[in-house]
């Protein structure tokens, strides 16, 4: 993804601390939802924009991650069914996929025992919660 990125010129920045404990959790499965998520960030930031991937351990034990972007953000009338099947937010400037990759992200979560949620800023970006279950 960071070739990706710098050929759009967007930066892509990863905050993850080598101390984290493992998740429970299918690499696979997470490694698909992260791809998804990064992926819809590209697409939804424009060339000088900057996309950020972090980490930390809640303080219940959870691993917390986020993936903030600085694109155009998510019209809040919208926010509520980003995680519906075959649902696009209308106008967004982006005009791939089908709209499955949010609903297959938000699968995957559940499956793991997590939740994810969004934020958005209109025009600023907008922010992917996750929230999945350490390991002691």
């Amino acid at each position: 993804m960071k070739g990706r990125a710098k050929e759009v010129g967007i930066d892509l920045e990863f905050a993850i601390p080598t101390s984290l404990p493992l998740a429970l959790a299918d690499p696979e499965r997470i490694a698909h939802v992260f791809d998804n998520l990064i992926r819809n960030a590209l697409n939804h930031t424009a060339s000088g924009g900057r996309i950020r991937v972090s980490a930390k351990q809640g303080a219940n034990g959870d691993l917390e991650f986020l993936v903030a972007d600085s694109g155009e953000g998510i019209p809040a009338e919208h926010l509520g069914r980003v995680f519906e099947k075959f649902y696009r937010v209308p106008g967004s400037r982006h005009r791939g996929g089908v709209g499955l990759g949010l609903a297959i992200t938000r699968e995957i979560v559940s499956g793991h025992g997590g939740q994810i949620k969004v934020k958005s800023y209109p025009r600023r970006g907008h922010r992917v919660h996750l929230y999945i279950a350490g390991r002691d």
